[in-house]
């Protein structure tokens, strides 16, 4: 019997995902340009500035002009690229950080989430995008592009780990001097896997000991009081150290 051809749900979809991902890309390059050149060195902020207030007429003294402060200047941006399969809590790990309280249940990220944190020497700006296989394509453009990866993986999912290794190595070699922070999330759960198995399933130890990656442990639940956890504080701190 012939193969049946695709139908015509099958070929919108397809043409779907191909234009997010060239949306995403053409939006990461119009952010952060192309190679290691960062924002800061063109002089451009992510976000547009808010405009000043100017002042009120019977505020306003031209002796003032001669006494002005000069413009406080403003903190370096530091790129964070937080990827993994759906459904391992990348979208969890961003809202934890932020402070705001996670969302019940699954929501698969269809494009990219970011968050913009600050610290006392710099900001940090964490962009995570979706896992799902139409998405991964893509996660090798974004990598030459920030300063530290990190990479969630669900510890339960047992299946799909071989798929998260594999597109884990795709990323080391691409950027050979790009420190990687992995996430083994869900430890919480009783079928996950202990640290020493996630470290072999994921083929950690045959990565070059003189490269920084690092294999943390998490539980960062979707709700309940387990998503404040000691996991998440100690990659934040991590990410300061390496950003610094």
């Amino acid at each position: 019997m012939a193969p049946r051809p695709l139908g015509p749900l099958v070929l919108a979809l397809g043409g779907a995902a191909a234009v997010l991902g060239s949306v995403l890309f053409i939006l990461w390059k119009t952010y952060f340009g192309r190679g290691r050149e960062r924002r800061w060195d063109r002089g451009e902020a992510w976000w547009g500035a808010e405009a000043p207030r100017l002042p009120e007429w019977d505020e306003w003294d031209p002796e003032d002009e001669e006494d002005e402060e000069p413009a406080l200047e403003e903190l370096e941006q530091r790129e964070v690229l937080v990827l993994g399969l759906d459904g391992a809590g990348k979208s969890t790990f961003l809202r934890v950080l932020s402070g705001k309280p996670p969302l019940e249940g699954h929501i698969p990220t269809w494009g990219f989430n970011s968050v913009r944190l600050p610290t006392k020497d710099f900001e940090v700006d964490l962009l995570e995008i979706g896992g799902s296989q139409n998405l991964r394509f893509y996660w090798k453009e974004f990598v030459n592009e920030v300063d530290v990866l990190v990479f969630v993986v669900d510890s339960a999912d047992r299946l799909r780990l071989p798929w998260a290794r594999q597109e884990l190595h795709k990323l080391l070699d691409k950027d050979p001097d790009l420190p990687v922070v992995v996430v083994a999330n869900k430890q919480d759960l009783s079928e996950a896997m202990s640290m020493v198995e996630m470290q072999q399933e994921l083929g950690l130890q045959a990565v070059d000991s003189q490269r920084e990656v690092f294999l943390l442990a998490a539980s960062i639940a979707p709700a309940g009081p387990s998503s404040e956890e000691p996991g998440t504080v100690h990659i934040w701190k991590l990410l300061l150290e390496l950003l610094s």
